[in-house]
């Protein structure tokens, strides 16, 4: 008997008594809704939501005037342009030289009327949509060579194509304002050396765009300089980059034919 009493207090050692034991309830998850959850945080969400509300009101309006503006500088380049359009004619014979203005409001006599009507134009729009290149082009052909050369420079530090076009146009009208059949040989020389350095500094990237052409007009001016070993080389060098661009390539031909190769 007590064998049974030992081996039942074994069987219910470490055992808790019943009212001890552990009687699992089922738990409510997710407690109260989410709205009482945030509704003591309400003032936080409402101060977040106000200032985002703000920031993209702000956003909104930055962006809505710089469409606005460019809307707007688009417009007045488009006044220019469309003076652009109207073809030249020149004078008749026998009708007084540098009349000015066209033979009718939609013609002008002269690319150098022509140009001076846009030039105008740009003026009074008070644009510069249209950039430095641009504006010294028609300042070109306006016959206003310094006042172009100071608008290719403003434009020259500019990245990209448009830097490299600033100061091919820069070259170009070193090399004219050079050329002037009124300049002693010295300037002449000193005006040509000026084209030359601008020519090599056009695009420095050895595949960046437009680096034949700058190797073409490198050659030209060293060909009028008197260097035509050189010239022949930088030709070289142009007609090798310029396999895609047939026009140049023919140029190019023509130049190295001048220099008897």
């Amino acid at each position: 008997m007590a064998d049974k009493t030992e081996k039942t207090s074994d069987k219910t050692k470490g055992k808790a008594p019943a009212e001890e034991r552990f009687d699992p309830k089922p738990v409510h998850v997710g407690g109260e809704s989410l709205v009482d959850r945030l509704y003591p945080h309400r003032f936080k969400i409402a101060v977040f939501i106000g200032s985002a509300l703000i920031i993209w009101g702000i956003v909104a309006i930055v962006i809505h005037f710089k469409d606005s503006s460019s809307q707007k500088a688009t417009n007045k380049l488009a006044v220019v342009l469309d003076i652009g359009d109207k073809p030249i004619r020149p004078a008749p014979e026998g009708s007084a030289a540098g009349s000015g203005s066209a033979a009718s409001d939609d013609s002008f006599t002269s690319a150098k009327d022509r140009a001076d009507k846009m030039l105008d134009a740009l003026a009074k729009q008070g644009t510069d949509a249209a950039g430095p290149v641009y504006r010294a082009s028609l300042l070109v052909q306006a016959g206003k060579l310094d006042d172009a050369i100071a608008e290719y420079k403003r434009g020259q530090g500019q990245l990209g194509i448009d830097g490299v076009l600033a100061r091919e146009g820069l070259g170009l009208a070193q090399e004219q304002k050079a050329e002037d059949p009124k300049n002693d040989p010295a300037t002449r020389q000193k005006g040509l050396e000026e084209a030359l350095a601008t020519f090599t500094s056009m695009q420095p990237d050895a595949t960046g765009p437009r680096r034949d052409f700058a190797l073409y007009h490198q050659g030209r001016i060293l060909e009028l300089l008197g260097k035509k070993a050189d010239a022949k080389a930088a030709f070289d060098k142009a007609k090798e980059l310029a396999k895609d661009s047939p026009e140049l390539a023919e140029l190019v031909d023509e130049r190295l034919a001048s220099l008897g190769t």
